[in-house]
């Protein structure tokens, strides 16, 4: 595992799209794992940007998202199909949309629903780059502390402290949802390579727990220790203070 300072937002997110461009350019059959919510938006942005500047054909180009709101329409603002459509594949029109998977979150049968998911992501993985974001409480997707190594794709209850973290995209703290289909912890580590990024003092925590080198059940994250393939990228203000670790 390497934590890289990459000082800044801009300069962490325009690394991370860079990788991203790389990967696909390196093979245009690449599979994404794609993370949503405000850490990620600069980082589409400069993607968007490389992939227009230098006309990539993306057709072939597979997608898979981590998780999606319970109870939300494809449509719903604030869904995360929706997010991605706007940060995403209506900036660059040329992805193949059979190609482009995210979680039903208003499915008839939510379980059955997260059955698929797995198994579509087992059957047409193994995806190149997982990118991941870290909630303030160590959450990766939308795996909370406590869950389990063994957990695949299946609907999860949210904290109390994820719910409060997200209620600034909704108008009250009461419509954000209480539950998500999320890929579980081994079908991201499933993933052959996973580039994490954290912006802002309140991940410092996280970030710091993540460099202990001590694998907690609590701070879901660090189960990245057991990948053979993984990078940190952190603005100054995320970064722990002790930045000479490298496991």
């Amino acid at each position: 595992m390497k934590i890289i300072n990459l000082g800044n937002r801009h300069d962490a997110s325009f690394y991370a799209a860079c990788e991203l461009f790389n990967q696909i350019t390196r093979n245009p059959k690449s599979k994404l794992g794609l993370a949503t919510g405000g850490t990620m938006v600069d980082v589409y942005a400069n993607f968007v940007n490389l992939l227009k500047m230098n006309d990539v054909d993306v057709s072939n180009v597979e997608t898979f998202n981590l998780d999606e709101y319970v109870g939300l329409s494809q449509t719903h603002p604030e869904s995360y199909h929706h997010y991605m459509q706007k940060v995403l594949f209506e900036q660059y029109p040329y992805f193949t949309a059979n190609n482009i998977h995210v979680p039903i979150g208003d499915a008839a049968d939510l379980d059955d629903e997260a059955k698929r998911y797995e198994a579509m992501v087992r059957e047409r993985g193994p995806v190149d780059i997982q990118i991941l974001g870290i909630g303030e409480n160590g959450h990766i997707g939308f795996n909370e502390p406590g869950t389990s190594k063994e957990s695949e794709t299946r609907v999860v209850d949210l904290t109390e402290s994820t719910i409060r973290a997200n209620s600034r995209y909704f108008d009250t703290e009461e419509e954000v949802p209480k539950q998500a289909v999320s890929m579980g912890l081994s079908t991201i580590m499933s993933a052959k390579r996973i580039i994490l990024l954290a912006f802002g003092e309140k991940k410092k925590d996280a970030i710091t727990k993540l460099a202990s080198g001590i694998e907690d059940a609590d701070v879901p994250a660090t189960i990245l220790y057991e990948h053979p393939n993984v990078e940190i990228y952190v603005d100054e203000a995320a970064a722990p203070d002790d930045m000479g670790r490298e496991d």
